[in-house]
């Protein structure tokens, strides 16, 4: 009897649970490259390229180490273009009536894979958090807070704890990893990787295929074997890991990486698992490589932030992305899919996108997401542009991350207060202003901010649902200050920005 043994796209771990429940003698390996997974959204072709680039080296890995693997190309003519379809023709190829396979990472997929008949679904246990852990922690709770969470995790672990306290007396050092990025400091770049064949290959289907989608090819250089990402992860604990916290939260025009890891992309296909990029964290800071408040951000992002929307994603149930508490319509603005903007802080990371199917969390959270917040894009617009455009971008971990992290769209299940900010939290954080052609001090005027106007729109607009927020009295408290003719001219400012927005 032959099983089948579907490996998905961001399921690339020799310690994958289906690999370890089948004996290999009985066993083909199906690895499915179909158009309805590379075009359900419009993926940055980088992002494709990823995908299928990385599938083709572990299948070739694969298949030196004993396995039998059926692998199914785009371009292949018999392609059925979805997975449901592929396993289908791969049962009637290979004679089989059983199926292994490991959970997807997305409720839709999930569901297709329960339409396959005779099929076992095994758990996908690559993270730190099951789960079942997560919900039986979420469960009775009113606010699913990441910090206290992220407690729970650092105990479990043992990672940066001094028996059951954390080291350095605090857990975390969030407030030192917001400084401003001295004139004149050189970032050291990331290491880059040369195409080889197979990836060559796969960039010119993916420039035949996906060209008119938004992004290019040009810059690809990211990690597509195991090899790799460990030596990418490498690269990053010697040379930025050092500096992370410091400047973890600053912009800087022209810099698209600064001391980021760009693991993720990584870390999501399953080259890298999260404990071994924590550890790595972890004893740099006890070699005296790294100081205290790099490894702890740094791994604070993965066992907090990465584990804990992941567990909500799958808490929160299928629905959770058509959430919209904010009422939000507005179509995505043109600027998103690269259309010219005066705003340069919104153009730098709209560009880093571009070009590198990347952008890092403040440029996600507090640029981009912070404006689309403000304008009343609509969440579900939102969440489909940032699933689309970003080689890191799974639903499980972007969709917490947009719709209840940056849109407020779920009501406060995740944030405790809308992350919301005027033109004065860019200056802080960024250079963008100084070259900006408008003034980040102005609230009206023809030459004003509008992130200025915009905030305290937002506050005004939202003021009936947002106001018993007690993270937010300051910024009420701010607003009814000011003169009933200034609170006009202001919301007259923003209405005529967004009525010229396109």
């Amino acid at each position: 009897m032959t099983i089948i043994v579907p490996v998905l796209g961001d399921q690339l771990s020799h310690n994958l649970a289906s690999l370890q429940a089948v004996p290999k003698s009985e066993a083909v390996v199906l690895m499915m490259e179909v158009m309805a997974e590379a075009s359900y959204v419009p993926h940055h072709p980088q992002k494709i390229a990823l995908f299928f680039s990385a599938m083709r080296h572990f299948a070739d890995e694969l298949r030196g180490e004993g396995w039998r693997v059926d692998y199914v190309t785009l371009d292949d003519p018999a392609n059925t273009g979805d997975f449901t379809g592929e396993v289908t023709r791969a049962a009637a190829r290979h004679a089989t009536t059983r199926i292994v396979t490991v959970k997807a990472g997305e409720w839709r997929v999930l569901e297709a894979q329960q339409s396959w008949s005779n099929v076992t679904l095994l758990e996908d246990d690559r993270f730190l958090c099951s789960i079942q852990q997560f919900a039986d922690w979420a469960r009775d709770r009113k606010r699913l807070v990441m910090e206290d969470f992220y407690r729970i995790m650092r105990r479990q672990t043992g990672l940066l704890m001094d028996g059951d306290q954390p080291i350095g007396g605090q857990w975390n050092f969030d407030a030192e990893n917001r400084k401003a990025v001295p004139k004149g400091h050189r970032f050291t770049p990331p290491v880059r990787f040369a195409s080889d064949a197979i990836t060559a290959e796969v960039l010119a289907l993916v420039q035949a295929r996906f060209h008119n989608h938004f992004g290019s090819t040009d810059s690809f250089a990211w990690p597509v074997t195991r090899r790799q990402a460990l030596q990418a992860l490498e690269d990053f604990i010697t040379h930025r890991l050092p500096g992370f916290g410091d400047y973890q939260d600053a912009m800087v025009t022209g810099e698209d990486v600064l001391n980021h890891s760009l693991l993720s992309p990584a870390l999501n296909l399953g080259l890298l698992s999260p404990l071994e990029v924590c550890q790595a964290a972890e004893a740099a800071f006890h070699a005296g490589h790294a100081p205290l408040n790099a490894a702890e951000g740094f791994i604070r992002q993965i066992l907090g932030w990465r584990e804990y929307v992941r567990g909500l994603y799958w808490f929160a149930g299928p629905d959770y992305t058509a959430r919209n508490h904010l009422a939000a319509t507005r179509p995505l603005p043109a600027l998103f899919w690269g259309a010219p903007t005066d705003l340069k802080c919104l153009a730098e990371a709209v560009d880093a996108t571009r070009r590198g199917a990347m952008a890092h969390h403040i440029q996600r959270l507090m640029i981009l997401g912070n404006f689309a917040m403000l304008v009343g894009a609509d969440p579900h617009e939102v969440h489909r542009w940032y699933l689309s455009v970003y080689a890191d971008a799974i639903e499980w971990v972007e969709a917490p991350n947009v719709i209840g992290m940056s849109q407020f769209a779920d009501g406060g299940l995740m944030a405790t207060k809308p992350y919301a900010a005027g033109g004065a939290y860019v200056n802080r954080m960024s250079d963008h202003c100084r070259t900006c052609r408008y003034d980040v001090k102005q609230r009206t005027g023809p030459n004003a901010c509008p992130l200025n106007s915009l905030y305290w729109d937002f506050l005004a607009r939202h003021e009936e649902r947002l106001s018993g927020n007690q993270r937010l009295w300051r910024m009420y408290d701010g607003w009814r200050r000011f003169p009933e003719d200034e609170q006009a001219r202001i919301r007259a400012q923003a209405a005529a920005f967004l009525a010229d927005l396109p």
